[in-house]
């Protein structure tokens, strides 16, 4: 059986009903932004079932976007954790049909808590909206599930306000890859964005050749070296490079008379270079727009160890 033709209804049922989310941006999501960006303490996200789980994900995207947040299961508020809210934290409250009990009934406590609430809800009738300071409308035409009730549209449409504030936060805060980096130090991401090039290095071993070193000493070092190439120094300078490249085109052009070669007769001068106080992400866009696999390191123009791409 296709299905297909399912599920490009679902899809464009929801494209639909984030057209209609653009459409109805207005300045009260600059208002919510702006209560954010100048509150000083916490954003605490609530809301029940399938909002609840879109909740959950909103306040992981706000926390790890530079906005401290946390979700709040309202079952679990009336249960002690309404303890973990302060007085200055601004309280976002989801409910597709605004008249979600377990979430109206907080409301109370918010209020005499002086808490900020927005409302992220489809009604703006609705008592949610009502009892809150501010109104997101997550209103859409309808819902993708053909019976109407599974929330389908509307909880793509929450995520992707959600979405919206973390990102506007983002801009607002001139949050970069580096910020990101200090709350994703576990990933590879985290890792290119934290890590040195001199923590990855290689220091020991380094194939060095020398001026008057014979084609065939040359090749050994190089292959004893597992890196593609080998190092010429003057003092502690580089003053080129010799890669596995080099060699083929040597053999290629010389023909009998490679072997006669002297790495001072083919090395390439000036060859790629990389501080060693230059992050890893850094390396790893230089090579990938050089196309080459290894760069060569150096410490305050001193060279100081060679860095490849499988050290990354």
């Amino acid at each position: 059986m296709n299905y297909q033709t399912d599920a490009k209804k679902v899809i464009q049922t929801e494209i639909e009903g984030l057209q209609h989310l653009c459409e109805n941006i207005d300045g009260e999501f600059s208002r919510v932004v702006d209560l954010i960006l100048n509150n000083k303490s916490k954003v605490v996200v609530t809301g029940m079932g399938k909002s609840g789980l879109v909740g959950k994900k909103i306040a992981a995207t706000l926390a790890s976007t530079g906005t401290p947040a946390f979700f709040m299961h309202p079952g679990e508020a009336y249960h002690g954790d309404l303890g973990m809210i302060a007085s200055d934290d601004v309280v976002i409250a989801i409910s597709n049909s605004g008249e979600t009990e377990e979430v109206i009934r907080l409301l109370s406590f918010f209020k005499e808590n002086k808490n900020a609430t927005v409302a992220m809800t489809g009604k703006k009738d609705s008592t949610l909206a009502k009892h809150c300071d501010y109104f997101l409308d997550i209103g859409v035409p309808k819902e993708a599930c053909p019976l109407a009730l599974a929330p389908t549209t509307s909880t793509t449409v929450t995520m992707a306000l959600g979405d919206a504030l973390a990102v506007a936060l983002m801009n607002a805060r001139d949050f970069r890859e580096e910020n990101f980096a200090r709350f994703h130090p576990g990933g590879s991401l985290g890792r290119k964005l934290l890590v040195r090039v001199k923590d990855v290095m290689r220091k020991d071993k380094l194939p060095i050749l020398s001026h008057e070193m014979k084609f065939d000493e040359i090749i050994s070092v190089i292959s004893n070296g597992f890196l593609g190439l080998g190092v010429l120094l003057k003092g502690n300078k580089i003053e080129g490079v010799i890669t596995d490249g080099d060699i083929r085109r040597a053999l290629q052009s010389e023909k009998g008379k490679a072997l006669d070669l002297m790495a001072r007769d083919f090395f390439t001068p000036n060859p790629l270079t990389i501080d060693c106080e230059e992050k890893i992400l850094v390396a790893d866009d230089l090579m990938q727009k050089k196309k080459i696999t290894a760069l060569l390191v150096e410490d305050s123009g001193t060279f100081c160890g060679i860095l490849h791409r499988y050290d990354l």
